[in-house]
């Protein structure tokens, strides 16, 4: 039996799961839902709806957990880097003391 894997939408946590991803998974770093919109491989901001499949039904809270059967966990490329953190090492690395 072959694993997949999701990347939360939020925190960048790869979460594996067997067959399909349950409706009410969290993410085990940040505790966001798994199974939402915004780790779906059909979500696009740019869509109708959000989203590019057209028979979905319409789901206002993309980041909620949802039943939406048309659900496909994107796979996403695991942890994200902290932005304030590597703005931070960009502004110590110009502002070095030599």
């Amino acid at each position: 039996m072959a694993l997949s894997f999701v990347a939360c939408f939020k925190c960048g946590e790869r979460t594996e799961f067997d067959r399909k991803l349950g409706y009410r998974v969290e993410c085990s770093q940040c505790g966001e839902d798994l199974h939402c919109c915004k780790n779906c491989r059909f979500y696009d901001p740019s869509a109708y709806n959000e989203c590019r499949e057209t028979s979905a039904d319409v789901v206002r809270e993309k980041e909620r957990a949802n039943f939406c059967d048309y659900f496909e966990a994107k796979e996403g490329e695991g942890k994200k880097s902290d932005p304030s953190a590597d703005l931070k090492k960009a502004a110590e690395a110009l502002f070095k003391k030599k």
